[in-house]
């Protein structure tokens, strides 16, 4: 299991939101390129990437940072935000982002996100965007009519990587993971699961720790390391030991 740092793209700047909610951003970096040759300066493994612009149906403002990241790192990527149908997230992947995170359309195309996974084995995850018991869509602001136990029956026998389980009233408050919600969900998947959040601090990465499952991919690490109380390398360290 490893921490993902996380770059959240608005108007082609590194942003983190409140909850998801567009109208709360606050800039962290105004240089997102940087910010992602920092991250791999830093040895992280992955990053995770994300077009907020596009999630709320702004297409194309952060299409040239998104291919300048792409090229200025060697580390892999996982990209999501606004991919709402095949033509696009071909073309991300010959861009050369490794892993898709495909939320709403996933959500509502299951055949096309199979044939999808058919020909990128291995390198799609599907988003579960969790508010209450309800997943959310078009940029959170819609709920769907169904849940993460239903998504999993619909996906686990195709060629997904896995999820990404975002606890949406917890995002970017610093409030502290939901394990009981993780487990609950390893509980009833035999894919892969990335989760995110509300991470806090170090003891959220112990509280990981203690129900690390080789189907926990890892953490996403967002406000939590823009504010200073998680520290990455220390993070992975302890994620990676197997005491």
């Amino acid at each position: 299991m490893k921490a993902f740092p996380a770059i959240d793209l608005k108007d082609n700047k590194c942003v983190r939101l409140t909850k998801g909610k567009d109208n709360t951003s606050q800039i962290f970096n105004p240089d997102p390129i940087d910010q992602a040759k920092y991250f791999e300066d830093q040895g992280c493994t992955r990053l995770h990437l994300v077009d907020l612009d596009s999630a709320f149906g702004r297409i194309n403002i952060n299409a040239k940072t998104i291919h300048k990241i792409r090229k200025s790192i060697s580390i892999p990527i996982q990209l999501g935000g606004g991919i709402r149908d095949n033509k696009i997230a071909k073309h991300y992947f010959e861009l050369g982002i490794n892993y898709l995170i495909i939320g709403s359309y996933a959500v509502k195309n299951a055949e096309k996100i199979t044939e999808l996974s058919e020909s990128f084995q291995d390198s799609i995850y599907v988003a579960i965007d969790i508010l209450g018991e309800n997943i959310m869509i078009n940029g959170w602001q819609q709920k769907s009519t169904l849940t993460a136990a239903k998504l999993f029956e619909q996906y686990d026998k195709t060629k997904i990587r896995g999820y990404v389980l975002t606890d949406i009233q917890n995002d970017g408050m610093l409030s502290g993971l939901n394990l009981n919600m993780i487990s609950l969900n390893l509980s009833l998947t035999i894919k892969k699961l990335i989760v995110g959040g509300g991470l806090k601090d170090m003891q959220d990465i112990r509280g990981l720790k203690k129900i690390q499952t080789p189907k926990l991919e890892g953490v996403i690490a967002g406000k939590a390391f823009y504010v200073g109380s998680i520290d990455l390398k220390e993070a992975d360290k302890l994620l990676s030991t197997n005491a």
